[in-house]
């Protein structure tokens, strides 16, 4: 498997703690290099492991606020 390079450019927030350390964040991360984009997952304490996520676009996130602002 290829190696997976990312870079945090922003901590948006952190969504949560678990009572091991783990935190969910929405961040800005740019992944092997690309423009970066928005990223809400699960991440270990120093960021050294990550869960599954999901990625988003500025567009995406624009829509997901939209539809969150409306649902609730």
């Amino acid at each position: 498997m290829a190696e997976l390079k990312y870079e945090i450019k922003e901590t948006i927030a952190v969504l949560s703690e678990s009572p091991k350390g783990w935190t969910k964040e929405l961040n800005l991360i740019s992944w092997n290099g690309r423009a970066p984009k928005y990223d809400l997952r699960d991440w270990a304490p120093n960021h050294e492991k990550m869960g599954k996520g999901v990625t988003l676009t500025k567009e995406d996130l624009e829509k997901l606020k939209e539809v969150l602002g409306t649902s609730f």
